[in-house]
């Protein structure tokens, strides 16, 4: 990013007969979110207008057609649709789905392309946009096969002082016992620690592992999971990665006690074994972190929201936070990497190469 210009956030669309359009635009009626940053919609004006109007909304935008047409302090927007994109408020079509699509794929092709800084995503209807296009159980994986580069992702939700992520994310819970293994646990920790430290500027963070059955198995009478597979991975990750992790915690007790404002990250075996709890704790100001990406993207913690598409009562803080976020991220990661680019060169002699400088000394002596 040019020191000359703001932080540019680029903002897809997600599902136009959702409540996408509606948290997009409140948190932009906001003016101070100009200050922080230059918003870039990839979505239709005419799916902008229609909702404003239902909405009944003050807010202007700048429709443009590429990325270098963007204007600091204005709400930027970029066609990705056809003129004639039909919305049906509250509806799944597949038709909202292709205009989800289209959005999402513009965006990441400008970001790999370096013209905005940072991603935030609208929800989408995974059942609406799927296609021979995008045949991914959500987000997380698309950008992972379109954007990481060769890296694996993380499923991370954050919600101002827990932060949650999951083993396996978009996974039938039927399948998640077999999918537990200790390479997929090492996997995940060594990812989540990473991001706490570059990502959120967190110092040696500690990260709590919750068990996959009750009780984490009750010492193998509910399952033998923890005593083969996770309590292994957790020795190994102290003993070998020196990354800081702890349990497994049965996660009823864990989360109703309180213990998870003792970590700085939880590993949830499963979905909504972790995304339960928060949700229930903070889903206002959830939001969804792609961790482990080049990429940097966000988005709020809650769906498409169909029941009260239109209204007018949909809640904008998680997507408001969701930008907060991602440019938070975005400044730490820069700062993190700024700091090691060019590293000093060492001015001070290892114990074991002490032997082999004196005797270069004692050679030049003679």
């Amino acid at each position: 990013m040019s020191d000359k210009r703001k932080i540019r956030v680029g903002i897809t669309q997600g599902d136009i007969n959702g409540i996408g359009y509606e948290v997009i635009l409140k948190t932009f009626a906001t003016p101070e979110m100009f200050d922080i940053c230059t918003p870039v919609i990839y979505g239709s004006p005419k799916a902008a207008a229609y909702h404003r109007k239902a909405l009944e909304l003050e807010i202007t935008y700048n429709a443009i057609e590429n990325i270098g047409e963007a204007q600091d302090g204005k709400l930027n927007i970029i066609n990705c649709n056809g003129d004639e994109v039909r919305i049906e408020l509250g509806n799944a079509t597949k038709e909202a789905g292709q205009a989800a699509f289209e959005a999402l794929e513009k965006a990441v092709k400008d970001y790999k392309e370096g013209l905005v800084d940072v991603l935030v995503t609208a929800p989408i209807n995974k059942s609406t946009i799927h296609s021979e296009e995008f045949h991914f159980p959500g987000h997380t994986e698309y950008l992972q096969e379109c954007g990481g580069e060769g890296c694996k992702s993380l499923m991370l939700l954050c919600s101002e002082d827990i932060r949650v992520a999951v083993a396996t994310s978009h996974l039938p819970l039927r399948d998640v016992p077999a999918a537990i293994t200790p390479e997929l646990l090492e996997e995940k920790l060594t990812i989540l620690n990473r991001s706490l430290i570059e990502d959120f500027n967190i110092d040696a963070p500690k990260i709590a592992v919750l068990s996959l059955n009750p009780h984490a198995g009750d010492n193998g009478l509910l399952g033998n999971e923890e005593n083969d597979i996770i309590i292994p991975a957790i020795r190994k990750m102290n003993d070998e990665k020196e990354i800081f992790c702890y349990g497994p915690f049965a996660a009823d007790g864990f989360m109703g006690s309180g213990n998870y404002c003792r970590f700085d990250a939880i590993l949830a075996m499963y979905h909504d074994q972790g995304l339960a709890p928060l949700k229930a704790l903070g889903m206002s100001a959830g939001i969804n972190f792609t961790a482990g990406l080049p990429i940097i993207r966000t988005s709020p913690a809650h769906g498409v929201a169909y029941d009260i598409a239109g209204k007018g009562i949909a809640d904008e803080n998680s997507f408001r936070q969701a930008i907060y976020s991602a440019i938070d991220i975005y400044r730490n990661r820069t700062a993190y990497n700024a700091a090691r680019r060019n590293p000093l060169r060492k001015l001070y002699f290892e114990k074991r190469d002490d032997s082999n400088r004196l005797n270069l000394q004692q050679s030049d002596n003679d």
